[in-house]
């Protein structure tokens, strides 16, 4: 395969950009030297390229993408909403069917990988995590799937779960999920003891899921601080959500911010309407990592969604009063770079060695594309186009 030579284009900042893919990387940035062998020329004029997007928390297991329309059902606690989600799934559409159609779905739009949290209890075992496996088997070739395994129903709490967790991370999932330690489990050291031992001793990961309120929330990150730091698994952590950081003055979330930096424990926020979140640039400010996904996209737990990071960084931007380009460029970094730190990925970027792996948009820079979403885009994966130029 020749190479190919791509002009045209700008880059975050509106600067023109012009670079060369070999062999499924970025050889060259600017234009070809002197004597360059011939190569195929593409020209990307109108088109901003930007790291590809990184979704930071999905399930893929849990949409109705791909299924027919199923109508939202209130429910009155988490425990309805989690006895109903069984019962709607259970009717679904085959899941590994539905999280291929999702998967096809978020590759259109630009994303390359995902940390995907996957339910797992006594009851479901590994079961939902092999129907996506099955699903990501037929389009590998799309997408990078990071595994977290998930109690969703609870660790203590739901008997079973901590055999099933460790079976998981013996399989090869390479992140540990938690919930709600106190609220949820009733047992937030039992929980924590568990995870981070887990954690150790497989070399894997931390995401836990926080929705815990106030104070009772601060509580909960500082201990998983202190644990952070104690297990020496700094940069390895993340907590989901984190509700309690938006919910409190923000003189008191940034005390538990610097505590957060210095831990480097990373937050995840997807900007939920009808929750206050973290103050994310003030969080940012103080050194803390910040990072997002898409989260629940049409499923039990709320209708809404079509997994286009780019609108999640608008949606984060929005609610955030992000106005400058430095602010909405922040919430890019949230969906792209920021992301892809999180889960690992050190070869995720633009820049010569790196696979030629990015997605364009029909934007005069990367703030015009937060602020807009324009649906018009191309995306390529290790030098070989997924969504391609018209024709």
């Amino acid at each position: 395969m020749r190479a190919q030579h791509f002009h045209g284009a700008v880059d975050s900042a509106g600067q023109p950009l012009a670079f060369t893919v070999d062999n499924g990387r970025f050889s060259h940035f600017g234009a070809p030297s002197p004597g360059s062998p011939p190569m195929d020329a593409t020209d990307l004029t109108g088109y901003t390229v930007l790291p590809a997007l990184v979704d930071g928390h999905i399930h893929l297991d849990k949409s109705f993408v791909g299924d027919r329309w199923h109508p939202h059902q209130p429910v009155a606690s988490l425990r309805e909403r989690l006895a109903q989600e069984k019962d709607a799934l259970a009717t679904a559409a085959p899941m590994a069917d539905r999280a291929e159609a999702l998967i096809r779905q978020i590759v259109g739009w630009g994303t390359s990988a995902v940390r995907c949290h996957i339910d797992m209890d006594a009851t479901t075992g590994l079961r939902n995590l092999h129907a996506v496996q099955d699903a990501h088997a037929r389009c590998a070739d799309l997408l990078d799937i990071q595994y977290v395994a998930f109690p969703q129903a609870g660790v203590m709490s739901c008997a079973g779960t901590s055999q099933v967790l460790q079976q998981a991370l013996e399989s090869g999932v390479q992140v540990i999920g938690g919930i709600d330690p106190d609220l949820l489990d009733g047992d937030a050291q039992g929980q924590l003891d568990l995870l981070f031992d887990l954690a150790q001793r497989h070399g894997a990961r931390i995401d836990i899921h926080l929705h815990e309120p106030g104070e009772q929330g601060l509580r909960q990150l500082q201990r998983i601080c202190e644990r952070t730091a104690a297990g020496g698994l700094q940069g390895r952590v993340a907590v989901s959500h984190a509700y309690a950081l938006g919910e409190v003055p923000l003189a008191r979330a940034l005390q538990v911010g610097e505590q957060l930096a210095r831990a480097d424990v990373a937050i995840m926020t997807n900007a939920p309407g009808d929750h206050p979140f973290p103050p994310v640039a003030a969080l940012h400010a103080l050194g803390v990592r910040l990072f997002a996904g898409n989260d629940n996209i049409r499923d039990s737990w709320w209708p809404y969604g079509n997994g286009d990071l780019l609108q999640r960084a608008m949606l984060i931007g929005y609610r955030s009063g992000f106005n400058t380009d430095a602010e909405l460029q922040l919430a890019l970094d949230m969906v792209t770079t920021h992301a892809a730190a999180v889960l690992g990925l050190q070869d995720h970027g633009l820049g010569e060695g790196k696979p030629a792996t990015f997605f364009a948009v029909r934007a005069d820079n990367a703030a015009a594309a937060v602020a807009g979403t324009p649906a018009a885009r191309l995306s390529m994966r290790q030098g070989r186009w997924v969504v391609p130029p018209p024709a």
